[in-house]
């Protein structure tokens, strides 16, 4: 790993960075940083009203440069659950958009804590519903033709939204793509998965980090053994959509995201599983041309395009 980065990183992982009491700050600085895009014909806000009508749910669309499928993503944005918007990943799936040749809807879901579990999920799989009606309005042959995708947190609502589209007797996509994402809800030392005491402290997500984003998601902390907090607890993974997870070596989530890839192989499922060696937790917003990213949408692409 490059040393000034592994500087940067070590930098960002500093313990006076508190999730529980900064995260405000964070969102204002992301406000600033990440504006909202330029109005044009590749991007497009669109509102859902939720399923009880308290709310709307923002999604914003994004057409790729050239469309050369016509499956699309629903994409589910990370941040612990309490921070990132579609603002702060605007860039990020305009990129995926163009890299995938495919229409991306990026879901601007509810935060913690002033949203806590289950208000996110439950905005996510509502946008996951409405995408399934407006393809069956449009009349494609085969409306389980769509993908749903996610990263670190997006990752894990990701999904579970596939889970509770099964129970719920609902189309499932036909393909899911997680990155690095959360399944498991103990991330202290005494976890089951070595990465997180191997990549918790120097690496920029650390342990105290991933704890308080939990604490902040589902103060509760039985909920948090719920599967619908923590997928890999899931006594039935079967019947889940075809899979690739992609990890990153020096992410504490990478074990728990392979582990959950053997969960849904051991369960019936087809998986492909793909560790991005020498990279960190959050590349997926990184510039196009950096090489953990290159790298994944090389994945990402023979993935989709592989019957």
């Amino acid at each position: 790993m490059n040393p000034l980065f592994k500087l940067l990183l070590k930098l960002l992982s500093s313990p006076r960075i508190d999730i529980q009491e900064d995260y405000e700050s964070i969102r204002k600085f992301q406000q600033i940083f990440y504006h909202s895009p330029k109005r044009s014909y590749r991007v497009l806000d669109e509102k859902i009203y939720s399923e009880n009508r308290s709310h709307t749910i923002d999604v914003r669309v994004f057409q790729p440069k050239k469309k050369q499928y016509e499956e699309p993503i629903l994409y589910i944005h990370g941040g612990g659950w309490v921070i990132g918007d579609i603002d702060s990943y605007t860039k990020a799936c305009l990129n995926l958009a163009d890299a995938l040749g495919r229409v991306v809807y990026s879901v601007d879901y509810r935060l913690a804590p002033e949203f806590p579990y289950p208000a996110g999920l439950e905005d996510c799989l509502r946008v996951a519903e409405i995408l399934l009606e407006q393809l069956e309005f449009t009349g494609p042959e085969d409306v389980s033709k769509w993908i749903i995708m996610g990263d670190s947190a997006g990752g894990n609502l990701a999904a579970v939204v596939s889970i509770l589209l099964r129970e719920k007797g609902l189309t499932q996509p036909y393909k899911q793509i997680l990155l690095y994402p959360v399944t498991y809800w103990d991330h202290s030392e005494s976890s089951p998965f070595e990465s997180i005491r191997r990549n918790g402290h120097d690496y920029g997500l650390t342990i105290d980090k991933i704890q308080s984003y939990m604490k902040l998601y589902v103060p509760n902390e039985t909920e948090r053994k719920d599967y619908k907090v923590a997928p890999l607890m899931a006594e039935d993974l079967s019947h889940q959509p075809e899979t690739l997870v992609i990890t990153a070596e020096y992410d504490p989530l990478c074990d728990e995201g392979e582990a959950y890839a053997n969960a849904l192989f051991n369960s019936g499922n087809k998986v492909r599983l793909h560790r991005v060696e020498n990279a960190v937790h959050g590349f997926i917003t990184y510039p196009k041309f950096a090489s953990p990213l290159e790298e994944s949408y090389r994945i990402m692409n023979d993935f989709l395009t592989r019957n």
